[in-house]
C-alpha cells in the first residue's frame, strides 16, 4: 500500500519532539506499541490502562503511570486512544472527570470502528469543547515505530498539521484524508474488509489442499504467487468501477462462476465448508442472471452497491 505523507506545517515544526508530550489511553498490544514509539522518539509519554500492570515496562523506560483516566488527559495537550473499539473509548472519554479534564484539550482516537461511530464521537466532543481527529491504523504491531507504519487521518486540517510533529513519532507514512471526521474509518473498514475476506479465502484454500494431501507449507510459495497477481488487478478493477466499464476482456464473470463452482465441488467432496466460496459464486451467478456474464468481476461490486 503507497500513501502519500502531506508536509507538516513549518509552525508546528518549530517545536523540537523532545518538548512535547502526550498521553496514550489503552495499553492493549497496539497501545504498548504507540507508547513505546513515542518513548523512542523522546517525546513526554503519560499511559493509563483500564487493566492494572499494564504499564510496568513502558514505566521502567520512562513513561509516567496515571492512576486514573482523568489524571492521564490531564497530563498532556494531545491524547492519544486506542482500545477494543469505540463503546470501550466511549466509556472511558465519557466520564464526566475525563470529560472535564479533556476541555480545550485534544483526543486522536486510532481505535477501529465505523464511520458513523466516529462521528458520532466527533459531536460528542464539539459538545464538551474537545478538539477531535479520527484516525486508523493500518499496519501491525511491530510496525509501529518503523518505516512501514501506515497510519489514516481525517478531521480538521490545521488540528492534524498541529499535532503532526508528536505523530510522526510513530513512524511510517501518515495521511491527512479531509476534514470529513469518518473518512479514516471508511477506509479502515474497507480495508480490513479485503484482508479479512482474503485470508479467510487462504484458510479455505489450506483446508483443501491439506484434504488432498498437500501441506501449507507446499502450498505456501504458489499462494505467494496469487497474491502477486493481485495489485494490478486492484488498479484496473479500480478504474473499471470509478468509470462503469466493469470490462471482461481478460475474464468474464460466467468464466468466474464456473471456476468458483469447481472450487465449491472439490470441498464439498471432502466434506469442507463451501459457505465462503458459494457466497462469491452465487454473487457472481446473480450478476450473469441479470445480463452481465460477459463483464468483468468488477461488476459485482456494481451489484453489491445497489440499493
Amino acid at each position: 500500500m503507497s500513501l502519500s505523507t502531506p508536509t507538516a506545517s513549518a509552525g508546528a515544526a518549530a517545536e523540537p519532539v523532545a518538548q512535547r508530550s502526550v498521553t496514550v489511553l489503552g495499553l492493549g498490544p497496539m497501545g504498548r506499541a504507540l507508547a513505546d514509539a513515542f518513548l523512542s522518539a523522546g517525546v513526554r509519554t503519560t499511559v493509563w490502562n483500564r487493566t492494572p500492570g499494564r504499564d510496568r515496562s513502558l514505566k521502567e523506560r520512562g513513561a509516567v503511570g496515571a492512576r486514573t483516566a482523568e489524571e492521564a488527559v490531564a497530563a498532556s495537550d494531545l491524547t492519544v486512544v486506542c482500545v477494543v473499539n469505540y463503546e470501550a473509548a466511549t466509556a472511558i472519554l465519557s466520564r464526566p472527570a475525563v470529560a472535564d479534564a479533556l476541555t480545550g484539550r485534544t483526543v486522536v482516537n486510532l481505535t477501529a470502528g465505523t464511520p458513523d461511530e466516529a462521528r458520532a464521537t466527533a459531536v460528542w466532543a464539539a459538545d464538551h469543547g474537545v478538539s477531535y481527529l479520527d484516525g486508523a491504523i493500518m499496519t501491525p504491531t511491530t510496525t509501529i515505530g518503523t518505516p512501514d507504519g501506515v497510519f489514516l487521518h481525517s478531521g480538521p486540517a490545521d488540528l492534524y498539521h498541529a499535532h503532526r510533529p508528536v505523530l510522526d513519532a510513530l513512524g511510517g507514512t501518515h495521511t491527512h484524508l479531509g476534514p470529513d471526521i469518518g473518512r479514516a474509518a471508511g477506509h479502515d473498514v474497507a480495508l480490513l474488509d479485503i484482508f479479512w475476506t482474503a485470508m479467510t479465502g487462504y484458510a479455505h484454500a489450506l483446508a483443501v489442499a491439506r484434504a488432498e494431501g498437500i501441506t501449507a507449507r507446499e502450498l505456501a510459495p504458489f499462494a505467494k504467487g496469487i497474491g502477486a497477481i493481485l495489485p494490478p488487478l486492484f488498479d484496473r478493477i479500480a478504474a473499471d468501477v470509478d468509470d462503469g466499464t466493469y470490462s471482461g476482456e481478460s475474464s468474464t464473470l460466467t468464466s468466474a462462476a464456473s471456476s468458483m463452482a469447481h472450487i465449491a465441488h472439490a470441498s464439498e467432496a471432502h466434506g469442507i465448508d463451501s459457505g465462503v466460496i458459494r457466497a462469491a459464486e452465487g454473487l457472481a451467478r446473480r450478476a450473469v442472471e441479470r445480463g452481465h456474464g460477459a463483464d468483468g468481476f468488477s461488476r459485482v461490486a456494481e451489484l453489491l452497491g445497489r440499493r
